[in-house]
């Protein structure tokens, strides 16, 4: 499950996130839609506290490993696309953490997973998407350290080399290396593209699938992750 263990080694630690969406599913009177939940970082949290989760990817692979994960909790797992998806019951909150919405390329991707999430929001449910404006200017910090983890022997480990920063779009590039129980060593390069707008573009485009823009809220920096920006949009009644 190699995709999986890649999830778990780049994003199972990033925890800057969880209070801010425990916060808002404890407000939340209903279900909560967590985009591009991958292996569960954020749903596994949100359903342990006993909230409703229905978590939603792509990837079958990573789906699979949240539903293992999930036994007795009440956590529903769906495979659909962001941008054309029909849940069974509407939702009070959804959420697409870690710039999932920055991942669709185009704006006609990122509005139709808006008109999306409208339509499957009650109403005055929320929606809030964390999402990177732009780059931080360098400073003398030193480099980060790789995100390591140890699977069954195997040691799994990624380094992020580069943030490429071009018109609109940021290219994140990473090498990943896997030790072998015997010692055997195996690299990767991997690359992410992340897609950049504005704030205020997110809430225009958000306003003509019947989303208002509410607040934003800021997530800060860690030694190892850029800060983010949520902004937070809700269905009109």
């Amino acid at each position: 499950m190699s995709v999986a263990i890649w999830h778990d080694v780049e994003c199972g630690s990033y925890a800057a996130d969880l209070p801010l969406w425990e916060r808002m599913a404890s407000r939340a009177d209903g279900p909560v839609l967590d985009l591009g939940c991958g292996t569960g970082r954020v749903a596994l949290h949100l359903a342990r506290r006993g909230h409703r989760v229905i978590g939603l990817d792509l990837e079958p692979e990573l789906i699979a490993a949240l539903s293992a994960r999930a036994d007795g909790l009440p956590l529903e797992t769906v495979i659909a696309d962001a941008r054309e998806f029909r849940l069974d019951d509407d939702v009070m909150l959804a959420l697409a953490p870690m710039q999932v919405l920055q991942l669709l390329e185009g704006t006609a991707a990122r509005v139709a997973c808006l008109r999306c999430v409208a339509a499957q929001l009650r109403q005055g449910g929320r929606f809030a998407a964390a999402i990177l404006e732009r780059m931080p200017e360098p400073d003398d910090s030193p480099p980060p350290l790789p995100d390591v983890r140890e699977v069954d022997g195997w040691v799994y480990s990624s380094l992020a080399v580069e943030a490429a920063v071009g018109p609109g779009e940021i290219l994140v590039r990473r090498i990943r290396q896997t030790v072998s129980p015997a010692g055997e060593l195996s690299e990767e390069d991997n690359e992410i593209r992340i897609e950049t707008f504005a704030a205020a573009q997110l809430e225009a485009e958000a306003a003509a699938a019947g989303l208002v823009a509410v607040e934003r809220h800021e997530i800060p920096a860690t030694d190892i992750h850029v800060g983010s920006l949520v902004v937070v949009l809700e269905k009109e009644e």
